[in-house]
């Protein structure tokens, strides 16, 4: 099977009609995941954009619902950061919808000084780990429900550099923002492979991607990125460009019944060695359950 023939660097070119169904974007408000909505209400979806910033959230929803014309996109609120706000968001949209066709883990901190959530978590391996493991967990039933369905982690490129520090996975004993990020984008792909592994036969599939480097508002705490921001921003994808991997793993048809997989550039890529440790695997699934509650 050809997966490469629907981009044109990296651009995804297939056109489709996705009205009828049912998306979870996080981190919609501005950036890859305001992009992402953008082109899914174009194509008729129904998008829920879940955010933390509800202004700047209904602002955005405001802008695509004026471009597109498609009335079903919706701005709800979700913090990553509380594990209160993850259930309570999973528990109001149960009760607006009884499918989910694709949900779009997005949101993402990078970088800055060491912050925690609200459950005292490292924020990087807090929120863009922990918060979508539960999320995606507590929706499971829903999107199975819903299936052939679909689950898109969007990961990076600084997996390749990632360690999982079994011994210090909440960087108490010591901290490095670099090391901490790299840390939580190599925990989104081995999440995402054995989620695989576990909806094996379920019509569900779930696949990583890196966006590429974008020029977003995601690097907002991290000092160096300021400094160099200015040399930089010729080298990087605009939102829109960034946006074009995701939508590629949401909708292609031909990535239907692929799973477990990680994508660049609108293409299958290798992915880290340390993603393919399946022991690694199991331990960060295991020690996520301990720290969100869920089993």
């Amino acid at each position: 099977m050809d997966l490469i023939d629907c981009s044109k660097d990296g651009v995804y070119t297939k056109q489709s009609n996705e009205t009828g169904k049912v998306i979870i974007v996080t981190g919609a408000n501005t950036g890859i995941g305001k992009e992402t909505v953008r082109e899914l209400a174009r194509r008729g979806a129904t998008v829920y954009m879940a955010c933390r910033d509800m202004e700047k959230c209904e602002k955005a929803r405001a802008e695509i619902v004026e471009e597109t014309k498609n009335q079903m996109i919706f701005s709800r609120y979700l913090d990553l950061s509380s594990l209160d706000s993850i259930r309570k968001f999973v528990e109001e949209f149960k009760a607006e919808e009884d499918k989910l066709d694709i949900l779009i883990n997005n949101a993402g901190v990078m970088r800055g000084p060491r912050k925690l959530t609200k459950e005292g978590f490292e924020m990087q391996i807090g929120v863009n780990h922990m918060g979508h493991f539960l999320l995606t967990n507590l929706l499971l039933d829903v999107i199975k429900a819903s299936a052939p369905s679909r689950i898109v982690n969007v990961s990076s490129a600084v997996h390749y550099v990632g360690k999982i520090n079994t011994k210090d996975l909440n960087s108490e004993k010591s901290y490095s923002e670099g090391g901490a990020y790299s840390q939580s984008k190599l925990a989104n792909i081995l999440f995402t492979r054995e989620l695989a592994k576990r909806l094996e036969g379920t019509g569900v599939t779930v696949n990583a991607l890196h966006p590429g480097a974008v020029k977003t508002e995601l690097g907002r705490n991290w000092t160096a990125g300021k400094l160099f921001s200015p040399l930089l921003s010729p080298f990087l994808k605009t939102p829109e460009g960034g946006a074009q991997t995701t939508l590629y793993a949401a909708l292609d048809p031909d990535l239907e019944k692929l799973s477990g997989l990680y994508f660049s550039d609108c293409r299958p890529k290798e992915m880290a060695a340390a993603a393919k440790d399946d022991n690694m695997a199991r331990w960060l699934w295991a020690e996520s359950e301990k720290w969100t509650g869920f089993v």
